[in-house]
């Protein structure tokens, strides 16, 4: 059970990570990892596990945060399905191979350190505030699922939504901004159900997993963190218009660089 308090702290992540999820079609893995790995080793759990479990979780919380947001997107008529039809087949490619493979590989500790280093470079990509020049067209059907085994292995590995990919890959390929992020929104959906089933498949026979955990999946923080987020995906969405985007990356960017910080002391240190 998880004590008063600490609901109240994940269900204010929750409603954070959320809100940015509807807002920059973010899955919010690049805040809730490193603040559930701080809370997992808070309570004994070994910090190579930590990571393991916070990036299992984060993961399975965009299931739920990702359906939020695409009922929302569609109703505006923002999905283009036509390219979620073409690159979610190479997303499913990817999350196996990561969740069944890489994740059961890699020592929690260089996941901790790949994450610091990976959101460091977001970061840095949203404080420049340089939208790709859309001087290209979207390749064939083929290429598409390339990229989406891309974004499947990467997203698997820290956690995240695959937004930091799939949102500059289609904006440079001339689909609009809000068309961009509805649709990686709707990447979240296979893209989670698949790592979350292989994480869960992958850290089943784990030994010293603390009580509430399935497989690399922390239960309780999952319920508290999936709820909050669900609510308030919808409110960043029909926000997102009125929004000064370019502040509110600026904000997230340098957030991001703190967070990077502890992740990779976390791994290093480890």
């Amino acid at each position: 059970m998880l004590e008063p308090l600490l609901i109240a702290e994940l269900s204010a992540l929750g409603l954070f990570t959320g809100f940015l999820a509807g807002v920059l079609g973010i899955g919010g893995g690049m805040m809730t990892v490193p603040f559930v790995t701080y809370i997992l080793t808070q309570r004994g759990v070994a910090a190579d596990l930590a990571v393991k479990m916070a990036i299992a979780t984060s993961m399975a919380t965009i299931i739920f945060i990702s359906l939020s947001n695409v009922i929302a997107q569609h109703k505006r008529g923002a999905i283009r399905w036509d390219i979620f039809k073409n690159i979610s087949p190479g997303i499913v490619i990817g999350s196996f191979v990561t969740s069944i493979g890489l994740f059961n590989l890699i020592k929690g500790q260089w996941l901790a350190v790949f994450f610091g280093l990976f959101i460091s470079y977001s970061a840095t990509k949203m404080l420049m505030a340089k939208q790709p020049i859309a001087t290209k067209t979207m390749p064939r059907a083929a290429q598409q699922g390339v990229v989406g085994v891309v974004i499947g292995m990467l997203s698997g590995l820290v956690g995240a939504g695959g937004a930091f990919i799939s949102v500059p890959f289609m904006t440079a390929r001339n689909v609009p901004i809000h068309n961009a992020i509805a649709t990686s929104a709707a990447f979240g959906m296979p893209l989670a159900m698949i790592n979350t089933v292989g994480f869960i498949y992958t850290g089943w026979q784990t030994s010293n997993l603390p009580t509430g955990a399935l497989g690399f999946v922390y239960l309780p923080a999952l319920v508290v963190l999936a709820t909050a987020s669900a609510i308030m995906a919808p409110i960043g969405v029909r926000v997102s218009h009125r929004l000064p985007m370019t502040l509110l990356k600026r904000f997230f960017a340098c957030l991001l660089y703190t967070l990077a910080a502890y992740m990779m002391w976390k791994g290093l240190t480890s």
